[in-house]
């Protein structure tokens, strides 16, 4: 739907589906902090300036109306090759660590776990991100409120048929000439 949706907002809206689903399949294989970053990252910063793109570029609907069959040979093409690529990796005999009956002499089989300190994903991406990579962070994020206030000031439109307030009218308004009471009848 993501191709196929003519509003190229609805697009946008539904690559939000697709990576919430994503993260739901992050969350089924028991990785709950990168699901959440994933959506952090994908759905509050990417989608967001997908979103911010599309309004500034401010696309008609009535303008999209280009023909998507002259795709399907290129597109079957890749198609096809993903799917052979699947194929070879799903593949048990060109991956010998998912067989149970081939044991290389040259593998020695060590017990990792023994020899980790046992803690949990959260815990552990927390303490390197906001120790070691704190100033990194802190950058990532000025970077992107920058981008988003510029974003957003250059897809406001300023008219002249929209009232707009001043404050200093407002300030040196008096009380007493605002409230007014008003007969019915």
């Amino acid at each position: 739907m993501v191709i196929r949706s003519r509003n190229p907002v609805y697009s946008v809206l539904y690559l939000v589906l697709v990576f919430v689903n994503a993260a739901g399949l992050l969350l089924l294989l028991g990785l709950d902090f990168f699901a959440m970053i994933f959506l952090v990252v994908y759905v509050g910063a990417i989608a967001v300036l997908f979103l911010f793109v599309v309004m500034m570029l401010n696309i008609k609907v009535a303008e999209i109306s280009e023909n998507t069959l002259r795709y399907l040979p290129v597109g079957g093409l890749i198609g096809v090759v993903f799917l052979l690529e699947v194929l070879v990796v799903v593949d048990q005999d060109m991956v010998p660590a998912l067989s149970a009956t081939d044991y290389s002499p040259y593998v020695d089989w060590v017990n990792w776990s023994s020899l980790v300190d046992h803690t949990s994903n959260i815990e552990s991406i927390g303490m390197l991100m906001y120790t070691y990579y704190f100033y990194y962070f802190l950058i990532a994020s000025l970077i992107l409120l920058v981008a988003m206030v510029g974003a957003i000031m250059l897809t406001l439109h300023k008219h002249r048929a929209v009232k707009r307030q001043d404050p200093s009218v407002q300030n040196a308004r008096e009380f007493s000439k605002t409230v007014q009471k008003v007969r019915l009848g």
